[in-house]
């Protein structure tokens, strides 16, 4: 193995360090009863090494939405899939990787009090709105650029928001259905469907997006 790629490998396991003591901290005393001065002492590192790795406290708790912009990036660009079926696709896959790791019903508990933690924290709930802004405006940009329009036109910004719309709906199907006494694959199973039905309203309005996109073009 590399040096740059041992240095790569330490990087990734003290990220993942810092992200797991801060979120069993704030589960444990309640966020805002823990500072990052106190994350970074469990850890034995600096609060400026604490912040080498995330811009901010509420990143600490949220840092695992961050990839889903690469995966709206790759699977949105793609002509060959409607948008809405690609928005599925990132969907499910970010899915079937939170399922995986609920292997006891101890974990199913943890993402659950995980959150209840988001949803009682008004810093936490502004800083996942956040996210969910940029997200769609990469969608929206992605989308502009597959369909010949700019990122501020109309049809890509309500796209994006009605894509984007999707991902709200799992995160909330999901913590409504996981129970410690319920199967997790009928959880995910369930959490999928109420994102698939959704997911049928703005179908046929999407669909339409091409062809919009063509009579745009054709009046410039």
């Amino acid at each position: 193995m590399s040096m740059e790629g041992l240095r790569e490998r330490k990087k990734r396991a003290m990220r993942q360090q810092l992200s797991d003591t801060a979120a069993q901290m704030f589960l444990e005393r309640g966020y805002d009863a823990v500072r990052v001065a106190d994350v970074a002492e469990a850890c034995g590192v600096s609060e400026k090494t604490v912040f080498n790795y995330f811009p901010s406290k509420e990143a600490l708790v949220l840092d695992r939405l961050e990839p889903t912009a690469d995966a709206l990036r790759t699977h949105l660009a793609d002509p060959a899939i409607p948008p809405v079926a690609a928005m599925l696709k990132v969907l499910d896959d970010e899915l079937q990787g939170i399922s995986a790791s609920l292997t006891t019903a101890e974990a199913v508990t943890r993402y659950r009090q995980f959150g209840d933690l988001i949803h009682e924290t008004p810093s936490l709930r502004a800083y996942q709105s956040d996210v969910a802004e940029r997200f769609a405006d990469v969608a929206a940009e992605v989308l502009a650029s597959r369909f010949g329009l700019e990122p501020g036109d109309p049809e890509p910004q309500v796209a994006a928001a009605a894509l984007l719309g999707l991902w709200k709906i799992q995160f909330r199907a999901l913590r409504t259905h996981l129970r410690p006494e319920r199967p997790v694959q009928d959880a995910v199973d369930a959490a999928a469907g109420d994102v698939e039905r959704a997911a049928r309203l703005i179908e046929a309005g999407l669909a339409t997006l091409p062809s919009r996109a063509k009579q745009v073009t054709k009046a410039g």
